[in-house]
């Protein structure tokens, strides 16, 4: 068992344009905090590993190809592997749980 320090909670991002956290690794999964402020441009790209979010502060919109949702506090999503998906029009300070099965860049683009 561990006490995941810090996952789910607002950290503002950094000059270098940080805004993931990584907080726990292991083969079959990563948990993570990621935050965008109001504003704030999201500009990931797929991933490669299936994805969960669960929306602890703060409100925007998820876009993916199925369509755009409002979230906010309470919102889980999940977003298969090589799904395009990008968060928009954040109005306040988004903060994310964020859970990537297997771990967050474990496996390649051809897996």
């Amino acid at each position: 068992m561990e006490i995941i320090e810090g996952a789910g909670v607002w950290t503002h991002p950094t000059e270098a344009g940080h805004d993931w956290i990584e907080q726990l690794r292991t083969p079959d999964l990563s948990v993570g905090t990621y935050c965008i402020p109001v504003g704030g441009r999201d500009a990931q790209s797929p991933h490669t590993e299936d994805e969960i979010y669960v929306v602890t502060a703060g409100r925007a919109k998820i876009e993916t190809p199925g369509g755009t949702h409002e979230v906010g506090p309470g919102t889980a999503i999940f977003v298969p592997a090589g799904e395009e998906h990008r968060f928009i029009e954040v109005t306040e300070d988004l903060t994310l749980l964020v859970v990537f099965g297997p771990a967050y860049g474990s496996r390649s683009p051809t897996s």
